[in-house]
């Protein structure tokens, strides 16, 4: 069935690709792009270019002139909304810099002594701005620049090749490109490499949810009072489930408990507390709807 086209929807979208846009290109003007390495992917390739140019010609054109044509490619032949919102983040990426530049914004290595610990900091300051923008954009509509389009533009003529190759490929070939372009330096390639894993970071981190928590299984022979006193102590709901304990064959009773983090020093005090249970945990990355308890 056909889904129904919601204008709020389609304008939510379109927020969400100009905000991760102005994040992206904020991070790439401030940071980036005069502290002399290059981020990964095709935006790595344009920013090369244009160092290569002596800045001849504009950085905004070469991400426009590397990038557009790609997305123009996905809204032809993989998805048109897709397409289009990639187009819509990566023109007001590319554009972000002039506003600055009509402001009087310094970037940060010109605003301050060209050290090295200074283009250390600036590779950082991008990572975890632009890892920050990536993730909106990978969260909700799966593709975040030009790397993932081509990835999408080859999965649909060959479904089964591994596209997570294509963006290795990429990643390598910018860093090797920065070590022949940036003058034989080791200094661009290791700021390349840590802006590359510090934004996969905080993209990992951020597509895992902010809502994430710990699922607690506690096998007990009085799940009464234990489940009381956690919906005391802790706010949270407990799910009981009859269960039959083979080592001592004789029923017993599983509680499932969702809490937060800083909640488990203090779960792990009530579980103490119960001689005859014993517990396991593990990380949930996200956590929908909320609990009301019925009074």
């Amino acid at each position: 069935m056909k889904r129904n086209f919601s204008v709020k929807e389609f304008l939510f979208d379109i927020l969400c690709a100009v905000v991760s846009g102005i994040i992206v290109g904020s991070a790439y003007y401030f940071f980036q792009n005069s502290n002399g390495f290059a981020p990964g992917g095709v935006g790595g390739l344009a920013t090369i270019t244009h160092y290569l140019f002596a800045d001849k010609i504009s950085w905004s054109i070469l991400m426009i002139a590397f990038n557009l044509p790609i997305f123009i490619l996905v809204s032809a032949m993989v998805n048109k909304k897709l397409g289009m919102m990639l187009s819509i983040y990566m023109v007001v990426q590319s554009c972000i810099p002039y506003f600055y530049k009509a402001i009087g914004a310094m970037p940060y290595c010109l605003a301050n002594n060209q050290a090295d610990f200074n283009i250390v900091f600036a590779c950082i300051a991008t990572g975890v701005i632009s890892g920050f923008g990536f993730s909106l954009m990978l969260k909700r509509f799966g593709a975040s620049g030009g790397t993932y389009g081509i990835s999408a533009l080859i999965k649909k003529a060959k479904p089964e090749i591994n596209v997570a190759y294509v963006s290795f490929i990429m990643d390598t070939s910018v860093v090797l490109i920065a070590f022949f372009v940036y003058g034989m330096k080791i200094t661009p390639v290791m700021c390349t490499l840590l802006n590359l894993f510090i934004a996969n970071i905080i993209v990992d981190n951020g597509l895992s949810g902010i809502k994430n928590g710990y699922k607690f299984e506690i096998v007990t022979s009085h799940p009464n009072e234990l489940s009381d006193e956690l919906i005391a102590r802790l706010k949270h709901g407990v799910t009981q489930i009859n269960v039959h304990g083979m080592y001592s064959d004789s029923d017993k009773y599983m509680l499932v408990c969702i809490i937060n983090k800083r909640q488990i020093g203090e779960m792990m005090k009530i579980i103490k507390s119960h001689p005859d249970t014993f517990a396991s945990f593990e990380k949930v990355n996200e956590v929908f709807g909320n609990f009301k308890r019925k009074v």
